[in-house]
C-alpha cells in the first residue's frame, strides 16, 4: 500500500507543483490502484511514476470545482487507449456523471471497458472483504466530500513450530490451518485453526480530504487513523482569508490530525504563493502542533507500513 501524489497545488497548475491528484497503489492487497481526485495533466504526471492506468480501477472525486476534475475525461479515454480493459467506478458528488457522460459524449470517446458512475451521499459507498470506504460532506464553497478508507483486519500467520510440535508436516493440513479451518489428524486429534494463527493483523485507516474549512467532519474522518492527507492552502496567519475561500490553514490542518488521534499528517494542496523556504516555514508552523508532519511535492511516493501497535 503506497501513496503516489501526482499534484499536490492548489486552484491553477503551478511550475513546481501541478493540480489535484493521489494515488493509492493496492498492488500487494488486491493489485489495482485507486485514484482520488483529477485535476488537469494528472496523466502527464502519471508517465513520470510507476502507476499503470489500466490498473486504476476506482476513481473517487471529493469535489466538482475544476482543479480536482479537469484531468478525468482524459484519463478514462487514455486508459481506453493504453489497454484498459477492466471494468472502472467513478464515486463523486452529484454532477459527476453529467460532466463526464457530456465530456465523452461531445468528444466522440468510446471506452473499450465498463464504466460506472456512483453519486454518493454521506456514509459508507463502498465496502468488500477487504475494505470500506466511507464519506461525509465537508465545509466548502460547493459540496465536498472526505473519504476513510478502512482496512479490515487481516489473518493472523501460521504458526508453523507450533504445528511441528504436534508432527504435522507442512502440505494441505497447513492451507487448512491458514484458512482458519478446524482439521481432525489421521490419529483423531482435533486441531482447531484459531489455536494455530497469530493475533490478526490491525487494517490500516486512511483519512483523504477534499477542500474545507476545519470543521468537525474533518476530525471524525481522521479518528485514528494511520495517515491523514489534509489540504493546507493557507499559512497559519492567513486565518481570515482560508475561512472567506472555505479552506484551511497549517495550523487547522495540524490541530484535526491531533485532535483526531492521527499518526501522520500529510498537507497538500498548496498555494503556488508559497515557493522555496516557504515551504519549509509552512511545515514548521504545522510541525509546532503536530509534529508527525510532512508536506507533500509532486511524485512524492509514501510507503504506508503493516500497522505497528503506538509506542508509549
Amino acid at each position: 500500500m503506497d501513496f503516489v501524489f501526482l499534484g499536490t497545488g492548489a486552484g491553477v497548475p503551478a511550475k513546481a507543483r501541478n493540480v489535484s491528484a493521489i494515488a493509492l497503489e493496492l498492488l500487494e492487497e488486491r493489485g489495482v490502484v485507486w485514484l482520488f481526485d483529477c485535476g488537469e495533466a494528472t496523466q502527464h504526471q502519471i508517465l513520470k511514476t510507476s502507476v499503470k492506468p489500466r490498473r486504476i480501477e476506482k476513481i473517487f472525486i471529493t469535489h466538482l470545482h475544476g482543479d480536482h476534475i479537469f484531468g478525468l475525461p482524459g484519463l478514462l479515454s487514455s486508459r481506453s487507449f493504453q489497454g484498459g480493459t477492466e471494468d472502472l467506478t467513478v464515486y463523486g458528488p452529484k454532477g459527476i456523471r453529467d460532466y463526464i457522460q457530456t465530456s465523452l459524449s461531445v468528444s466522440g470517446t468510446h471506452l473499450k471497458y465498463s464504466l460506472s458512475v456512483v453519486e454518493i451521499e454521506e456514509g459508507i459507498i463502498f465496502e468488500d472483504g477487504q475494505f470500506t470506504v466511507s464519506a461525509l460532506a465537508l465545509d466548502h464553497g460547493i459540496l465536498s466530500f472526505g473519504y476513510r478508507i478502512v482496512e479490515k483486519d487481516r489473518p493472523g500467520t501460521l504458526l508453523v513450530d507450533k504445528l511441528r510440535d504436534e508432527g504435522v508436516p507442512p502440505g494441505p493440513i497447513f492451507k487448512a490451518i491458514k484458512n482458519g479451518e478446524n482439521v481432525t489428524l489421521e490419529d483423531g486429534r482435533v486441531l482447531y485453526g484459531a489455536d494455530y494463527l497469530s493475533e490478526p493483523n490491525k487494517g490500516r485507516i486512511l483519512a483523504i480530504l477534499g477542500d474545507t474549512r476545519t470543521c468537525e467532519q474533518t476530525i471524525l474522518l481522521a479518528k485514528n487513523a494511520d495517515y491523514l492527507v489534509h489540504e493546507a492552502t493557507f499559512s497559519r496567519d492567513e486565518g481570515e482569508m482560508a475561512f472567506d475561500y472555505f479552506h484551511s490553514t497549517t495550523a487547522q490542518a495540524a490541530n484535526t490530525a491531533k485532535l483526531a488521534g492521527a499518526r501522520q499528517l500529510i498537507l497538500t494542496h498548496i498555494s503556488a504563493r508559497y515557493m522555496g523556504e516557504d515551504i519549509a516555514e509552512l511545515q514548521n508552523e504545522a510541525c509546532e502542533i503536530f509534529p508527525n508532519t510532512v508536506i507533500a511535492e509532486d511524485l512524492l511516493q509514501v510507503k504506508i507500513p503493516l500497522y505497528v501497535e503506538k509506542q508509549g
